[in-house]
């Protein structure tokens, strides 16, 4: 009996993915990479709730850091003033460091993360792409602000609440760089509004 029922979950398994692939074929809309390493940590860990939250926080800063990285290589080429190029280089550096860590630790845990930018992330680059000169420098120095101000609320929060303890330690750990790039882009952004 637990034969023909493993049997009849092969089949019916194989038949969902020759409906989904068929289906996927159709489709020239590429998925989000963010929602693909969102669907595959919810269903490896769909009944562990703890494991979820931890992953989607993951996701997040996986998200952040290739936004940020792209974000910053813009701002070394198209910044006018020599600061925002100088702190888009600052972001390639910190955040390729922070995202060689979150990947590691995602690895460790057996978490997906997105290996792209998101949808999200491309908006954001191509708002900021489609400015420049000084209006580049100043909607750079305003993204950075918001940016960064959402992404500390989140790492406080994982810090706190997080249910594994290495995440709730690196969230921990990466509270002051992430600051220190706040603080960082209020003045840049201080100066810039004297211009």
């Amino acid at each position: 009996m637990k034969k023909i029922l493993l049997a009849g979950k092969l089949i019916l398994g194989a038949g969902l993915i020759i409906i989904f692939l068929n289906s996927c074929k159709n489709e020239t809309k590429q998925e989000d990479p963010k929602e693909v390493a969102e669907d595959a940590n919810e269903a490896k860990f769909d009944s562990i709730d703890s494991k979820e939250d931890d992953s989607e926080f993951l996701v997040d800063q996986a998200e952040v850091n290739l936004a940020e990285i792209e974000i910053g290589k813009l701002a070394q080429t198209k910044g006018t003033n020599p600061e925002v190029k100088k702190f888009g280089k600052m972001l390639v550096d910190d955040h390729t460091k922070a995202a060689s860590e979150v990947s590691a630790l995602a690895q460790a845990k057996n978490f997906t993360l997105p290996t792209s930018l998101t949808e999200d992330g491309q908006e954001e680059y191509k708002k900021l792409n489609e400015k420049s000169g000084a209006d580049f420098d100043k909607k750079f120095a305003d993204m950075m602000i918001d940016g960064h101000e959402k992404a500390i609320n989140k790492l406080e929060k994982a810090s706190k609440d997080a249910k594994d303890a290495d995440v709730r330690t690196w969230a921990s750990n990466n509270i002051a760089g992430l600051t220190a790039h706040l603080e960082h882009a209020k003045m840049l952004k201080q100066n810039l509004d004297k211009k």
